[in-house]
């Protein structure tokens, strides 16, 4: 059983679809990562572990509302995630690699670009009513 909304434009379900997949990779590469960093960092890292499930949350509700106020809240979560990376790269740290950073940049850069290009999507949709 189907919804009407979901049947009327299965091309925006397909995109939320893609989307959450992105972002699946971005945890899958930074899961692991975070699980490594060392004990005397614990804190930060379960705040990280945390963040990075939140973020998959705001995702889902995005997609579920397909409202600008629920993009910009995940907008928002991603580059909280973008600031913790920047922490554990700092050279007083040192929790990842320079690669490992610019990698999982790279990653989250994908979602965030097909996120800019929904919310441009429904900023036009805004402007033009039906």
């Amino acid at each position: 059983m189907t919804s009407k909304r979901a049947s009327a434009d299965p091309s925006k379900e397909a995109h939320g679809l893609y989307m959450v997949e992105k972002y699946e990779r971005v945890i899958d590469y930074l899961y692991p990562l975070a699980q490594t960093i060392p004990r005397k960092h614990g804190t930060f890292r379960e705040l990280l572990i945390r963040h990075l499930f939140l973020v998959a949350e705001h995702l889902n509700n995005a997609i579920k509302a397909n409202q600008l106020s629920r993009c910009y809240a995940l907008d928002g979560s991603l580059g909280q995630l973008r600031l913790f990376l920047r922490f554990m790269v700092h050279h007083k740290r040192k929790l990842i690699t320079e690669h490992q950073q610019e990698t999982a940049q790279s990653l989250i850069s994908e979602v965030g670009a097909m996120l800019g290009s929904w919310i441009k999507r429904l900023q036009e949709q805004k402007r033009m009513p039906d």
